[in-house]
């Protein structure tokens, strides 16, 4: 028998996208609730060949769910997330609300599985920032096999990291450019067709962002908080796939080969790494797929034991609604949602 699932933030860009997922991966579902604010009530998504009304959040009843795929801002999520998971269903959050908090889990199923085994802490499991999921995918296996001392990344970000807000200033930019000239940009700083903006998420003290915060953050819980990590994020006009310039450094020993032959072998990653002009992956070849792409796998002969890599995955996928749908997997592999009986 399958779950009751509700996905809540069912009109955005990742909401519509974990419908997608859910039903392209076959999750077993017995009944499937799409769930929005109230301004959103009766509108229409789809779930596979199906299509489902939204419900109004604040009339759902959340006890007579196992699952709810979280699709919200931080502090819609920090409000809510305690409620639902209070009411018995796992929460499984795409937000940053939860993603620090030491009795949250923050997963990505390649990376730290086990953590799920104490999501019962708050009933709440954190999905990590979208550039943090592609990055650590990566990493893992490296860290396991050389020991990483210290990375340095550039992120290359597309606009649907912002939201349909975000698409939507790059196409009627980028369309008039060539009319009457961009409008003003609303939703980013700076104008963002044919440019690059340094600077997403809000500025820390130190000098750099939020989102760059979440990065080393992030990555230190899920992976070894002995890793140094510097980060600069860049929004790019392009709609949909983040891309990562990343720089190793390791503690032991490895070469260029080995590296490109252990993560072929690596969970949810896809070696594309040819030296030609066309032997490498960009963000609209890995724009609706699932794994996370490396390409121009090299070393860095400035360090004892460095490594370069390009990192490219869908933001919308493994950034957020595929890396929560994964879970889902993994929770229901593990016997871990707890199934109400029917009324």
């Amino acid at each position: 028998m399958g779950y009751r699932v509700a996905v809540v933030g069912a009109t955005g860009n990742v909401g519509r996208e974990m419908l997608n997922i859910l039903e392209e991966v076959n999750f077993p579902v017995d009944k499937i609730h799409a769930i929005a604010s109230r301004r959103s009530i009766g509108v229409e998504v789809s779930f596979g060949e199906k299509i489902i009304k939204c419900e109004d959040v604040e009339q759902f009843d959340f006890s007579t769910v196992d699952l709810v795929l979280m699709s919200v801002s931080g502090s819609f999520s920090k409000e809510w997330s305690p409620k639902i998971g209070a009411a018995g269903p796992i929460v499984i959050d795409n937000s940053s609300a939860w993603r620090m908090d030491p009795d949250v889990p923050l997963v990505v199923p390649e990376v730290n599985p086990d953590d799920v085994e104490w999501a019962n802490k708050k009933n709440i499991i954190a999905n990590p920032n979208c550039s943090t999921a592609q990055l650590v995918v990566a990493l893992k296996p490296l860290h396991d096999l050389a020991k990483i001392k210290r990375v340095v990344v550039s992120t290359y970000q597309s606009v649907s990291g912002a939201g349909k807000e975000g698409m939507d200033e790059l196409w009627d930019q980028t369309k008039g450019v060539f009319v009457l000239g961009a409008p003003p940009p609303k939703k980013f700083p700076k104008q963002i067709a044919f440019n690059v903006i340094p600077f997403i998420g809000a500025f820390n003290e130190d000098g750099y962002t939020d989102e760059e915060a979440k990065m080393w953050n992030e990555t230190h819980k899920m992976i070894d908080p002995a890793i140094k990590l510097t980060v600069t994020c860049v929004r790019v006009p392009v709609m949909v796939g983040h891309s990562e310039s990343v720089n190793i450094e390791f503690h032991n020993p490895i070469d260029e080969d080995e590296a490109r032959d252990l993560l072929r072998e690596s969970p949810g990653l896809n070696v594309i790494d040819k030296r030609d002009s066309t032997g490498y992956i960009t963000p609209k070849e890995a724009q609706g797929e699932f794994p996370v792409y490396v390409s121009r796998i090299r070393k860095d002969p400035t360090v004892d034991h460095g490594l370069n890599l390009w990192v490219v995955a869908d933001n919308l996928r493994k950034g957020a609604a595929l890396n929560a749908v994964q879970i889902a997997e993994l929770l229901h592999a593990r016997g871990l949602i707890k199934q109400k009986a029917l009324a």
